[in-house]
């Protein structure tokens, strides 16, 4: 199928880059960018995947599973995805951040149990107009949007406009991030039961405590915008409004592992619902690894 085609052609782009520039960096036009120093370097971020997109020009692949316990209607959903960013220029990144495939399992409520299906593919692009190495703080924006290629059993199928803004600022080993998103509903009609405006919010700090490991701690926060449909969130697990009283807020904790040097992280994260909103949250486990080229 087409969906399958474009990420085996995404993943051979991006081999190909690799091919050609082994050493780190990789950049299609120009060269490579500026590599920090060990200790200054932040890990990125490990929950949140959708929307959680820090101030970096990369180009690396990131492959994630994510397995959530619905506390609220009870079983839970597992969502496998694989990321890819590349970096077209020093300032200018290529983000295909959306896709994937959810599976509910078979004793979920709300007539979701036994669905599985494709998610909607998002991409983008992402500017990086401050990077201040010798302070290291950077900002960032971007500009993406997801189509709405999914199925709507997985509550996808719905197509948004997206807008962020990142900064990051490094402290010695302490590394803090900040991202906002907008999300704007091209059509709220899409979608199994519609969809709403909405804006995530998140945090991250990381301390690098030697060459191999670095504990994270990260906060997100999903803020519906309008109440167009049942006040129920979906928060970044499927596309469900929520309804502006349903605001959803979450504290991680995770580490990051870099047992094969700093191109490699292996990352876990325990995540829970800190807030009281009617969400398909409740609590979950996010695996995933980066590689950089």
């Amino acid at each position: 199928m087409k969906y399958t085609k474009l990420s085996f052609l995404t993943l051979g782009l991006l081999l190909t880059g690799f091919s050609l520039n082994a050493q780190g960096g990789f950049v299609l036009f120009g060269g490579s960018g500026q590599a920090p120093a060990a200790d200054e370097k932040f890990v990125r971020p490990l929950t949140g995947p959708y929307f959680h997109e820090d101030s970096f020009v990369t180009t690396d692949i990131r492959a994630w599973y994510v397995n959530h316990s619905l506390s609220t209607i009870g079983g839970d959903v597992t969502v496998m995805a694989v990321q890819a960013r590349l970096a077209l220029t020093d300032a200018l990144q290529l983000v295909a951040y959306k896709d994937g495939q959810t599976d509910f399992s078979n004793d979920t409520g709300a007539g979701l149990g036994g669905n599985d299906g494709f998610n909607d593919i998002g991409a983008g692009l992402k500017w990086a107009f401050l990077q201040d190495w010798k302070n290291n703080f950077h900002l960032a924006a971007g500009l993406g949007y997801e189509l709405g290629l999914g199925d709507d059993e997985v509550l996808q199928d719905t197509d948004e406009l997206r807008l962020w803004f990142s900064a990051n600022k490094g402290f010695g080993q302490l590394h803090l991030g900040a991202v906002i998103n907008y999300l704007y509903a091209v059509d709220d009609s899409d979608g199994l039961l519609g969809n709403s405006d909405m804006v995530t919010v998140h945090l991250h700090a990381d301390y690098f405590l030697n060459d191999w490991f670095s504990p994270v701690v990260e906060l997100n926060g999903y803020f519906a915008q309008d109440d167009r449909g049942p006040p129920f969130s979906g928060v970044d697990a499927g596309s469900l409004p929520g309804g502006s009283g349903e605001d959803t807020i979450t504290g991680a904790l995770g580490f990051e592992l870099r047992p094969l040097g700093p191109a490699l992280g292996l990352r876990a994260a325990y995540e829970t619902e800190l807030s009281d909103s009617i969400s398909l949250f409740g609590h979950r486990w996010t695996l995933s690894a980066v590689y950089e080229f």
